[in-house]
């Protein structure tokens, strides 16, 4: 044999290699949905409530964040923050901000800057005042806000829609 009946014997589509593991069409999707969504079953860690749908079919955001766990205990302290799947929650003045994090001009994450107490997209400069309005373009919209509840003595923060 040569090697180009060699390299064509071991070239395999990606269904039949995935049918020499075993695995079919709708258990590597199983796998993918149940891998992506599963997370640590440490009784630590803080446990979002579920979110639930809204009255006009859209889900609605809506969870709890425990501050005495290590994820977020830094949002006890003024100027702190932590992101949160797509959103940054920050400590402003002992005031709890909860807003997208992704730049109203291309998506990029932003980043908080405690020295301001403002936000920067460090794609395209882009900046937004605590309360998500934009101070610096090329963004030209604000980023989405989410309501805060401060909860059990101030050991929980609901974000919520």
């Amino acid at each position: 044999m040569d090697t180009q009946e060699i390299e064509k014997k071991e070239e395999l589509s990606r269904g039949q290699f995935l049918k020499q593991l075993g695995l079919s069409g709708a258990s590597l999707m199983a796998f993918y949905c149940l891998g992506t969504s599963l997370t640590s079953c440490s009784s630590k860690e803080a446990d979002p409530a579920p979110i639930t749908p809204g009255g006009n079919g859209n889900t609605k955001l809506d969870f709890v964040l425990d501050l005495t766990t290590n994820d977020f205990k830094a949002l006890k302290t003024e100027g702190e923050f932590v992101i949160k799947d797509a959103l940054i929650i920050v400590n402003s003045a002992g005031a709890f901000v909860a807003l997208s994090k992704a730049c109203t001009h291309e998506g990029t994450a932003i980043t908080y800057r405690k020295g301001t107490n403002d936000f920067r997209c460090p794609n395209h400069g882009s900046e937004f005042k605590i309360d998500g309005t934009v101070q610096k373009s090329p963004a030209n919209s604000s980023l989405k806000v989410y309501k805060t509840e401060v909860q059990d003595s101030g050991n929980k923060l609901r974000v919520f829609e």
